[in-house]
């Protein structure tokens, strides 16, 4: 694989980071965001708070003897299949240790599962040549279109 660190382009370059995909109740996006803002801005390039969120897909499992699902549901018989709605919410932090300890702190202090599934990635995440006065054609301040309608 080529060094990413060296690449530079007249478009931007690349950073190392860290992505982690957490699977979580659609619901329960906005608490994980706050409480991972509090410790890290989750910038990207400019802006804050940047965050994908999938559509709604589900989750299943079959939780053991012993297990929350088992202690805490009554009626559950240990070992039976269940399916629940879920998306992904993924989010990006620098490679820096003390960071990630911070965030997942955050996730798993406000995560409705005591044992929450989270995928840890290391990843490249491309940073523009910002120029807010670019005047490319394809850029929503100048295709006639404008943003989108926001969604909330």
């Amino acid at each position: 694989m080529a060094d990413l660190a060296a690449y530079e382009a007249r478009s931007g370059r690349f950073e190392p980071v860290w992505t982690l995909e957490i699977q979580t109740l659609p619901e329960d996006t906005d608490r994980i965001l706050d409480a991972v803002m509090a410790v890290h801005p989750l910038a990207y390039g400019r802006y804050r708070r940047n965050a994908s969120i999938s559509a709604v897909g589900r989750e299943t499992a079959q939780p053991e003897p012993g297990s929350t699902t088992t202690t805490h549901k009554a009626g559950y018989r240990a070992g039976r299949t269940e399916t629940y709605p879920m998306v992904e919410l993924k989010i990006s932090i620098e490679r820096d240790l003390a960071v990630l300890e911070r965030v997942m702190d955050a996730i798993i202090g406000v995560h409705h599962y005591e044992q929450p599934v989270i995928f840890l990635r290391e990843a490249w995440a491309s940073r523009a040549a910002y120029d807010p006065n670019s005047d490319n054609p394809h850029r929503w301040w100048n295709n006639g279109r404008g943003l989108p309608e926001p969604l909330e």
